[in-house]
């Protein structure tokens, strides 16, 4: 493991979709050469409690599968206080989960860089993924685009040195 290898947390309401879709991705991406000796930990979480202890959205799996990630599992649990000292960033699907976090943030301390994951967007403004839980099927497909782009993205610019 590198001595300047990091570790990424992402997060969403419940835990089931986008910040599930985040990882699934980001440990698709990071999987291969080379960021594998660059990245420590990725996980994910919810600012709430809702689904503790459930499985992904059928609709988050069924897009990783069809984009190919056959291997993902994980089970939804709560942001810890122990979050912000253990991962280097924590990137919030949308700004209400980021203001959440950084309240958080602020009572518990810690070093993590706390932002909105779609700072990573590639263009001026930052975007939000979008919750895609009551929706249909397309939501999961555009959340999954975002977090491919914000994933790549965000390795660019962690790691400028670094060709995939």
């Amino acid at each position: 493991m590198a001595s300047d290898s990091i570790s990424v947390l992402f997060v969403c309401l419940g835990n089931i979709c986008r910040s599930t879709m985040a990882e699934g991705v980001f440990r698709s991406i990071i999987a291969k050469p080379p960021y594998q000796a660059l990245i420590k930990e990725v996980d994910s979480c919810g600012t709430g409690a809702y689904h503790t202890g459930d499985e992904p959205d059928s609709r988050t799996m069924s897009t990783l599968e069809d984009n190919g990630i056959l291997d993902y599992i994980h089970a939804a649990r709560k942001v810890q206080p122990a979050d912000f000292q253990k991962f280097d960033y924590i990137f919030a699907m949308d700004r209400q989960n980021l203001r959440d976090l950084q309240r958080i943030h602020q009572r518990v301390g810690g070093n993590a860089q706390v932002m909105l994951f779609g700072e990573f967007a590639g263009k001026k403004k930052a975007e939000e993924v979008e919750d895609p839980y009551y929706g249909a099927r397309d939501g999961f497909e555009i959340a999954y685009e975002q977090c491919q782009r914000f994933s790549k993205n965000f390795l660019k610019d962690k790691f400028p040195d670094v060709k995939p």
